[in-house]
């Protein structure tokens, strides 16, 4: 299957973890007041579990053995994972208040009622999203 439909799928697949872990990070940062670094983990855990199967079955095809694929999987979880976190805590300690690249998006971002928490969450996002799947394609579900 070539890299274009692949990528596609893993968007789809990515894009709605992605919302479903902003759901809960919004929800356990803003309403149960839980820590900010706290919440990405369970945010991203439960979208870990939807998106091991989803990408297995759906977006790579893989007919690899199910144990193998998943132990690769977590391992390429946990080191994105990291990589993310690492950005995230960096942006909010370094540029709380103006990160990268805020200042061109603002007026879009003020009228999503997007704060800078948020854009410094998306931000790191993209930088797993991407990471993850190039070690996915290559490593984790590779034929």
């Amino acid at each position: 299957m070539g890299m274009i439909k692949q990528a596609v799928k893993f968007g789809i697949v990515g894009g709605g973890n992605t919302l479903l872990s902003l759901a809960v990070i919004w929800f356990m940062t803003k309403k149960l007041g839980c820590t900010e670094a706290f919440s990405n983990f369970v945010g991203y855990l439960i979208g870990l579990i939807n998106s091991f199967f989803m990408n297995r079955m759906w977006t790579f095809e893989s007919k690899n053995n199910m144990l193998g694929s998943a132990v690769k999987f977590f391992i390429v979880f946990a080191v994105c994972y990291l990589l993310q976190l690492s950005v995230l805590l960096l942006l909010n300690r370094y540029c709380p208040y103006d990160p990268p690249l805020y200042a061109l998006f603002e007026p879009v971002l003020k009228i999503l009622r997007i704060d800078t928490l948020f854009y410094i969450q998306i931000t790191a996002m993209i930088i797993y999203t991407v990471l993850n799947f190039l070690i996915s394609k290559y490593y984790t579900f590779k034929e």
